[in-house]
């Protein structure tokens, strides 16, 4: 009976463990229109990052948590997208397909990651919140769309709504319905639903109109500024306060200077400007519809992320310098500050940039979205009905439509500036587990390992024991372990070898959380000196970098995850035969090390409700999995077995593998 109970555990285990495999399935070939190349991807990744957290993100993080410092919380937070973005970039080089993150997580770290990542992955576009995490959710952008076109015909919209819904209503709930907002998630709905090459030619006007403004409020912005206003006193707070009728719309003064709140409030912006750069990874959602998504997927991720941070630099310096940061007007940051420094006109100007890039970041967001869910529903982990793609169009019209309403009911009822950490939270679980899938799939062996190759690595340290028979068993396991850890004598990756780094990268992601945990809620103990927390701190520091320099020891995989060009290229590429995929995150293991890191003890900057929030969602998430997802998951019809190795699960059914 016990046995039977432990075959049933273990059988379950490994449903929830399995890895997807890539080999193309039943009239699956083409079925999305390839038709974007490297500057439609770029157009998408720059639209859909530079909405809400250009115009709206960064007099928000400026005049309450950083102050002028929030150029430097820009920095932070743009090294953390790029650390993901440059895995993101080879994963999405190696895997053209719709998904993104959900289907990196799925071909190597087993099912119910991947639907915990996609599950988050939908929570993040589904709200699109105001200042504080990502950029590429539909609910908030399309209320701070609403909000900005209201503040540009001096309030008459949310005036005439909460007149006509004056309701009590709870706090998480907006003060009115927003049916401006819903009716905008309808319209872009629409256009989608058009198909991508329609999609893609609207996303680029209104992005080129977005950057067009961008510039102009930059140049603009140094023009009207003053130093002085990096420099601020408790004198010029006293005298802002005199001079001002409605003292009420001042924030806090902090301590003055540039960084008035410190260096934890250079953190907490940094957090929450991490809401500023999540769009890029649309770049990777959109690989199953790239012209050659090997070049073009990590040439625009880059080019993208680059963009999206002069930006940002830029409009927060140019904000911060033009009028003091307690001035700031949180709702509608920058046409108010050209109005106070005498330049009313150009408000109208940036609100027009304002719509156009707020549009974009709903469209992309609304793309995204649809294609996650569409993925997700493909593999059976979500209701089959959502992967039904238009005859002529060749889109997801099922996964758009539904996606589309659920944001539209969002943004007509709930307040986004109390998701937006939530938001934030789940983008980050999910580019920490892309780079967590990088870090292990580089050490994976080759799946076409010969028998001799077994036999060798099954026997690699034979003489060594042969040469010691008075040496004990157990002396000897622990002897070729730690060989197999410090000196591995194989070159190129072996069973052994994979599942080291498995055990270590794991080990890392729990040590990098207690060190983060640390860091977050006891800066000042660390920092000061303090025997115990210091201690552990550097203990901790320690074993990670004793782990990683175990993981480097290890060979890695040296040749690169061929394609079928037939199977994955459109017909203008398959004439040039075989693609490789050539982009590789450089310096492993350290980068994805460090960018682990960042990505944690950022969501450690999270609130305790955030994570409360963070953990219903989830629940919900796994009560749709274990009730519908893992019994219908189209894995579920392989014979239940072991799950093969990662790099097995990628070689083996990758379209092309064969041919290499």
């Amino acid at each position: 009976m016990s046995r039977m109970l432990c075959q049933s555990i273990c059988l379950f285990g490994q449903k929830l463990v399995r890895r997807r495999s890539l080999e193309p399935r039943d009239g699956s070939e083409g079925r999305m229109a390839r038709c974007l190349n490297t500057l439609d991807l770029v157009s998408l990744g720059v639209g859909n990052t530079l909405g809400a957290g250009v115009y709206i993100l960064a007099g928000a993080v400026a005049r309450d948590i950083a102050g002028p410092s929030i150029v430097l919380c820009f920095l932070v937070a743009a090294l953390s997208s790029v650390l993901s973005g440059l895995c993101y970039a080879e994963f999405g080089a190696r895997v053209p397909c719709s998904g993104s993150a959900y289907l990196y997580s799925y071909v190597t770290v087993g099912q119910l990651c991947a639907f915990i990542t996609g599950w988050n992955l939908i929570l993040s576009y589904i709200i699109m919140n105001v200042p504080s995490s990502v950029t590429a959710v539909a609910a908030s952008v399309a209320r701070a769309w609403s909000s900005a076109f209201d503040s540009l015909i001096r309030n008459h919209i949310s005036q005439v709504f909460k007149e006509t819904f004056s309701l009590h209503v709870p706090h998480f709930l907006a003060k009115y319905p927003d049916f401006f907002a819903l009716s905008l998630v309808l319209l872009l709905m629409g256009v989608l639903v058009l198909g991508v090459r329609t999609s893609a030619l609207v996303n680029k006007m209104f992005t080129g109109i977005n950057l067009l403004v961008l510039s102009f409020i930059i140049l603009t912005g140094f023009i009207k500024g003053d130093l002085h206003n990096w420099q601020l006193t408790e004198q010029d707070y006293k005298l802002a306060t005199a001079g001002s009728n409605d003292t009420s719309r001042l924030g806090p003064l902090g301590s003055g200077g540039f960084a008035p709140f410190g260096f934890g409030g250079i953190l907490r912006g940094a957090a929450t400007c991490f809401y500023g750069f999540i769009g890029f990874d649309i770049i990777a959602t959109a690989g199953e519809e790239a012209v050659n998504p090997q070049r073009s997927i990590p040439l625009g991720i880059v080019i993208s992320l680059f963009v999206c941070f002069l930006a940002y630099f830029g409009v927060s310096a140019s904000l911060t310098l033009m009028l003091p940061y307690y001035q700031i007007r949180p709702d509608s940051p920058l046409p108010q500050a050209f109005l106070q420094v005498g330049w009313a006109p150009a408000g109208y100007i940036v609100a027009v940039g304002t719509l156009c890039g707020l549009l974009c970041s709903l469209l992309g967001a609304m793309f995204s979205m649809s294609r996650v869910t569409f993925a997700m529903a493909d593999d059976g982990l979500l209701f089959r009905g959502l992967a039904w793609l238009h005859a002529r169009t060749r889109t997801p019209l099922v996964a758009i439509v539904a996606s589309g309403t659920l944001a539209g009911i969002m943004a007509l009822l709930f307040k986004f500036s109390d998701l937006v950490d939530l938001m934030c939270t789940g983008t980050l679980l999910a580019y920490s587990l892309v780079v967590f899938s990088v870090l292990v799939l580089r050490y994976q062996p080759e799946h076409n390992i010969s028998k001799n190759d077994r036999t060798q690595d099954t026997t690699e340290v034979d003489p060594e024991v042969k040469a010691s028979p008075l040496e004990s068993v157990p002396e000897g396991i622990i002897s070729r372990t730690l060989k197999c850890l410090c000196n591995p004598i194989s070159t190129t990756p072996t069973l052994k070898s994979g599942q080291i780094v498995y055990g270590c990268a794991f080990l890392l992601v729990f040590l990098l959380t207690i060190l983060s945990l640390l860091l977050a809620l006891w800066p000042s103990q660390v920092f000061s000196g303090d025997p115990g927390f210091t201690a552990g701190a550097v203990l901790l520091l320690l074993l990670i970098a004793g782990i990683t320099v175990i993981i480097w020891r290890q060979p890695q995989n040296p040749s690169p995850l061929p394609f079928r060009v037939g199977d994955l290229m459109c017909p203008a590429v398959q004439a040039e035969g075989l693609k490789s995929a050539c982009f590789e995150v450089p310096a492993l293991p350290v980068l994805p090390v460090l960018s682990i890191f960042v990505n944690v003890y950022l969501m450690m900057q999270m609130s305790s409700v955030t994570w409360a929030q963070f953990g219903i969602w989830n629940a919900m998430g796994l009560a749709i999995y274990f009730g519908y997802g893992i019994r219908h998951s189209l894995e579920e019809r392989r014979d239940p077995q072991l799950p093969a190795s990662t790099s097995q699960t990628l070689h083996e059914h990758t379209p092309g593998a064969e041919s290499s």
